[in-house]
C-alpha cells in the first residue's frame, strides 16, 4: 500500500536553517525521540537552506502520538512551532 507523506503546513520557527518565509524547504523531516514530538531535523544555522519544496514527514518516532502508525505520520498535514528553544510538531496529539 503507497502512503503519501503528509505535508508541513506551517512552520513559525523562524530560526530554523530549512524555515523560508514560515514555510518548512526539508524535504523530509524527522519527528520525535520516542516520546517528545521534537522535529529532529531542525538545525539553527545563519545559512538558509533546502529544497524549493514543501517539507513533508519523512518518519515519526512519537510512538505516543495518535497519528503514528508504525513510526509512519498518518495526519494529512502537520505544522511546526518553537518549544523551549527547539521545534515541536504541533499536531502531536497523545494516544488515548
Amino acid at each position: 500500500m503507497a502512503m503519501s507523506m503528509p505535508r508541513i503546513t506551517s512552520c513559525s520557527v523562524s530560526e530554523c536553517s530549512y524555515n523560508m518565509n514560515n514555510e518548512c524547504h526539508m524535504l523530509a523531516i524527522t519527528v520525535g525521540d520516542g516520546i517528545h514530538a521534537a522535529c529532529d531535523t531542525f538545525v539553527r544555522l545563519q545559512n538558509k537552506g533546502g529544497a524549493e519544496a514543501t517539507g513533508g514527514v519523512g518518519a515519526c518516532k512519537a510512538f505516543n502520538c495518535q497519528h503514528n502508525k508504525a513510526l509512519e505520520c498518518i495526519a494529512v498535514a502537520i505544522s511546526v512551532g518553537p518549544h523551549s528553544g527547539h521545534a515541536d510538531c504541533k499536531t502531536f496529539s497523545a494516544r488515548k
